[in-house]
């Protein structure tokens, strides 16, 4: 089973920037890869997903705000989140997954998440 490691998240005022990373313990190079968050007391949801051939797609509220891209050399893949608003916060998390079309299937393979606080 594929280790992952998110990391980059923060305290951030509203409008500012962060970048997460993840990293997996095997190659990705095979894998779409996406990005979920869970806010208090929310399921978790899907915020981002990259295709293995490069292809993104994103949640209604990420889009123009949010980047994901990956790095296959590094197994990882990052979120560039910008413009963050207070109801981005969350704890964001990475997953390994496979794609049919448009729709992404995650796996069980889940990391310890990292902590997006964004204040007003």
């Amino acid at each position: 089973q594929v280790q992952l490691v998110e990391s980059g998240g923060g305290l951030v005022q509203a409008g500012e920037s962060l970048r997460l990373s993840c990293t997996a313990s095997r190659s990705i190079r095979d894998n779409a890869m996406a990005w979920y968050r869970q806010a208090p007391g929310e399921q978790r949801e899907l915020v981002a997903t990259i295709s293995a051939g490069g292809t993104t797609d994103y949640k209604y509220y990420a889009k123009g705000r949010f980047t994901i891209s990956r790095d296959n050399a590094e197994n990882t893949v990052y979120l560039q989140m910008n413009s963050l608003k207070p109801e981005d916060t969350a704890v964001y998390y990475c997953n390994v997954g496979t794609m049919t079309g448009v729709y992404y299937y995650a796996s069980k393979s889940w990391g310890q998440g990292t902590q997006v606080t964004v204040s007003t």
